[in-house]
């Protein structure tokens, strides 16, 4: 899978393909079916499947007050998009110059001269072009006159509700890591830099890394199970957002326990899964009762992630 982030170094081979434009946020189970599609597309134009999508999302220049945090980082969106067949993904570098072009300099420049897609993939709702201004239905117009190929894809549906980032995002908010994780392709993802904490973990035996620099959605305070990848390697964790109300300490942090772990990580960038949420936030009469509900969370992560595919 080729991962391009300038049109200049679109490879010449990688024309004449199947062609899906999103922000494929998240990486869910909706956008597996386009990306099912779009290969299909592909082969039948004996071409590469590309999926082109945005860094940074487009609203973040337009209205930064109204952009909701991301579910995915690039790197990580590329990854669980080749994980599903994708051939290559365009990060397209979004700048005023781009957010400035109609919807036909979009198609003529874009689809048509920079990757010559021979047929497209979307979903019902896809806009494109300067104030969102191009539809579905001025694709097919644009389409039809150059004889380029159009299939829209209709949204999937899972407990009577349609897949959407925006649906897993406010699972997310809420702490329903679990639920959000039959929607997605895999787990959900942060990552973070380790940086120092008040040690008061490792002082009465369970020694925390301090995450720091999270340029993801945080899920809602609590405790959950799930895998800490240091080094590309997967770990069993347990994950506490929020406060500690035992030592009164009141800043809102991402703290994680490694299980069978004792390597010094301090500065290191680690990747968090998030498989269950186990509890919520509890103030504990002393700091045996706290070791004793700490000694439980971890054996209730050990069970809730026995089993589970890592990648």
């Amino acid at each position: 899978m080729k991962l391009i982030r300038k049109m200049a170094d679109f490879p010449a081979a990688l024309k004449g393909g199947a062609l899906t434009i999103g922000n494929f946020d998240g990486v869910h189970r909706g956008h597996a079916k386009i990306v099912e599609r779009l290969k299909h597309r592909a082969s039948q134009c004996d071409g590469s499947s590309i999926v082109f999508t945005f860094d940074p999302h487009p609203v973040r220049l337009l209205r930064p007050e109204q952009t909701p945090p991301p579910l995915t980082w690039t790197n990580r969106k590329a990854d669980l998009l080749a994980e599903l067949g994708v051939d290559a993904i365009v990060a397209y570098p979004t700048d005023e110059d781009f957010l400035a072009l109609g919807c036909r300099d979009f198609f003529d420049q874009i689809i048509v001269a920079a990757i010559g897609a021979r047929a497209l993939v979307e979903g019902p709702n896809f806009y494109f072009g300067r104030n969102r201004e191009g539809n579905v239905e001025t694709l097919h117009r644009f389409c039809n006159e150059t004889g380029m190929g159009l299939e829209i894809v209709e949204p999937i549906q899972m407990d009577g509700q349609y897949i959407s980032s925006s649906r897993i995002r406010n699972l997310i908010r809420d702490g329903l890591v679990g639920p959000a994780r039959e929607l997605l392709t895999r787990p959900y993802r942060i990552r973070g830099m380790v940086t120092h904490g008040s040690a008061r973990g490792a002082k009465i035996g369970f020694p925390t890394a301090n995450l720091d620099a999270i340029d993801t959605l945080i899920p809602a305070h609590g405790v959950y199970a799930g895998h800490a990848f240091v080094d590309g390697r997967s770990h069993l964790a347990a994950v506490n957002i929020g406060s500690n109300p035992t030592f009164s300490d009141h800043a809102q942090k991402v703290e994680v326990h490694i299980l069978d772990f004792e390597n010094s990580i301090y500065g290191r960038p680690i990747e968090i899964d998030f498989i269950e949420r186990l509890r919520d936030i509890h103030q504990f009469d002393s700091t045996e009762d706290l070791q004793r509900q700490l000694a439980q969370d971890i054996a209730d992560a050990r069970r809730v992630t026995r089993g589970q595919t890592v990648l």
